[in-house]
């Protein structure tokens, strides 16, 4: 599409021109003419758009047109109507409206959100900005109770389940995070409790299931201070019961999954696939490590360790993955030659001592841990999973 541009010639002036677009990047320019002052520019940027407008007609639709003594027409209101139109047909194809009862309120406030994430009072704002009319601060506090019910909720996951063809292959993953709040006191469900921020203040704790995909299954919220692994499987069992599902798979790294959470998920009769710790060497990377003296171990080999259940034990058979990887364990190894250089200049004087997991302490005595060091050495490169399945599975 042509344009007009003005660029600075090597004299100083300033040269306005019609720059042609063609396919591939190729163009083609039409000098207009150059001046050395802002008017004489106006005069030729002029002539370059009667130029790009040759032939065609042009609509007289300047502020004065069509009121009376040429007076500019009023704006009464305007509508971001192509954002409106595609949300509020999102919000239908999910199912939402139905599931909803057609609940005009909350979908205004989901579409406020999305527009903007902001506070149920700003919220009316922003409808307004986006050209919608917003219900009064009181309907909407009206209509909070009624959304905060546990059936309000389970038909939206129902919704959002049904659009997501959930099956018994069906991968979903579960994270958590926090949410604030400006008081200075807890209520039994606001409470303070663990922070990534280290905010003080009351919070809770809101729970998300999603779809391998990113799409969202399912919400709940717990009390601020709750652990974060004990809300994994609340989650997913309300889940389970909601849309009859006889068994899923639970995939989470080490972090969300204790070992009391473990426990209670194998009681549960569920399945699962979590990322473990590694706290010494595995017995079959030391076995090859004996059997094949000086080799390096592959690039991408899985040692796997069976542990069958033992009779009465109240447990079931699991398998061990173990996989090394030469790029994780140069990184690793590279961490560790910090670690210990810092830690060696710290038990020496040269630095003041700070936290560092090879400098031991023992009464006024400083030492660098070299047992601890080549146990990290040693462990450098490989990552486990512990699985209660029969899924093939890749670390």
């Amino acid at each position: 599409m042509p344009y007009v541009r003005t660029v600075k010639t090597s004299s100083g002036a300033v040269a306005v021109q019609i720059v042609y677009s063609f396919h591939r990047g190729s163009r083609q320019i039409e000098h207009i003419g150059s001046a050395h002052d802002d008017a004489g520019v106006e005069l030729l940027k002029a002539v370059a758009r009667q130029r790009l407008a040759a032939g065609q007609g042009v609509l007289e639709l300047g502020p004065g047109f069509g009121a009376a003594g040429g007076a500019a027409l009023p704006i009464t209101s305007s509508r971001m109507g192509v954002l409106l139109d595609a949300l509020v047909r999102g919000y239908e194809v999910l199912g939402l409206g139905r599931a909803a009862g057609r609940d005009e309120v909350f979908r205004q406030l989901v579409t406020a959100r999305i527009i903007e994430p902001v506070s149920k009072l700003d919220s009316l704002r922003v409808l307004e900005e986006a050209g919608v009319v917003p219900p009064s601060y009181a309907t909407v506090k009206r209509r909070l109770p009624v959304y905060a019910k546990d059936a309000f909720r389970q038909g939206l996951s129902a919704a959002c389940a049904a659009h997501a063809r959930l099956g018994r292959a069906t991968l979903v993953l579960y994270d958590v995070t926090t949410l604030y709040f400006e008081t200075d006191e807890g209520d039994g469900f606001r409470e303070s409790g663990f922070s990534r921020e280290r905010r003080l203040e009351p919070q809770i704790t809101v729970g998300l299931l999603t779809g391998a995909d990113g799409f969202p299954l399912m919400v709940s919220a717990f009390e601020g201070n709750r652990a974060e692994t004990k809300t994994m499987l609340p989650v997913i069992e309300a889940f389970m019961t909601a849309h009859q599902l006889p068994d899923v798979t639970i995939v989470a790294d080490a972090g969300m999954v204790s070992d009391a959470n473990r426990t209670a998920i194998e009681a549960a009769g569920l399945s699962f696939i979590l990322g473990a710790r590694i706290p010494d060497v595995p017995y079959p990377v030391a076995q090859w490590r004996r059997e094949h003296p000086g080799e390096q171990i592959g690039d991408g080999q899985v040692f796997t360790l069976r542990w069958p259940a033992l009779e009465g034990s109240g447990r079931r058979d699991q398998v061990f993955y173990y996989q090394y990887k030469a790029d994780r364990a140069r990184r690793t190894l590279r961490g560790i030659d910090e670690q210990v250089k810092k830690a060696e200049q710290a038990v020496s004087g040269k630095t003041p001592v700070k936290r560092n997991r090879f400098v031991q302490l023992s009464g006024g005595t400083k030492t660098v841990n070299r047992g601890l060091e080549e146990k990290a050495r040693a462990l450098a490169g490989l990552r486990a999973a512990a699985c209660l399945t029969a899924a093939t599975i890749s670390l």
